[in-house]
């Protein structure tokens, strides 16, 4: 590695943390927006998925999102990964594996959410071969729970679009749902 790649990563690194701190509030109200949707079938509490969140943006490499729009986009792409990956190892554990115990009325709740969580992310995979913005729009919408200006600023569009966007993703999310 050139001294310059260093001191590249350093300036990239000191990016990343000035923009986490700055943005920490706000990256707990979007990751508690999304757990409260999901906590008892990922296990994961607010601080833990922020903090996820941050290392997947510092294991990235690549380019540093520049302003606030822009790291929160990635934020939102990070949590569906996180919650998505979660969701997989407690399935995978499912059978022998350490987990707390759950009765037969809350396993069959978790299951279903869990099913939920899962197929939306596959929908998602299929439709971001259509359109990836519309992806965007979800993962920012639903992941993370950002509001339509938000999403507008950070993919620079504007709020009429993302409102047509989210009702265009919903109507095909669906249609793949079924």
């Amino acid at each position: 590695m050139t001294p310059s790649g260093g001191n590249a990563d350093e300036a990239r690194r000191t990016s990343v943390d000035e923009s986490f701190a700055e943005l920490y509030v706000e990256l707990r109200r979007m990751a508690h927006s999304r757990l409260r949707r999901s906590e008892p079938i990922t296990l994961l509490d607010t601080t833990s998925l922020v903090h996820e969140a941050w290392l997947k943006l510092l294991q990235a490499g690549g380019a540093t999102p520049s302003g606030r729009s822009q790291f929160l986009a990635y934020a939102s792409h990070a949590m569906r990964s996180i919650v998505v990956d979660a969701v997989r190892r407690r399935r995978a554990e499912r059978r022998g594996g350490g987990g707390p115990h759950v009765s037969a009325d809350m396993a069959e709740g978790v299951h279903a959410q869990e099913e939920e969580i899962v197929r939306v992310n596959e929908a998602l995979s299929e439709l971001e071969k259509v359109d990836e913005r519309l992806v965007k729009v979800v993962e920012m919408r639903y992941f993370a729970g950002l509001s339509e200006a938000e999403i507008a600023e950070a993919l620079g569009i504007t709020d009429r679009t993302v409102r047509r966007d989210w009702k265009r993703a919903r109507l095909l999310l669906s249609l793949a749902l079924q």
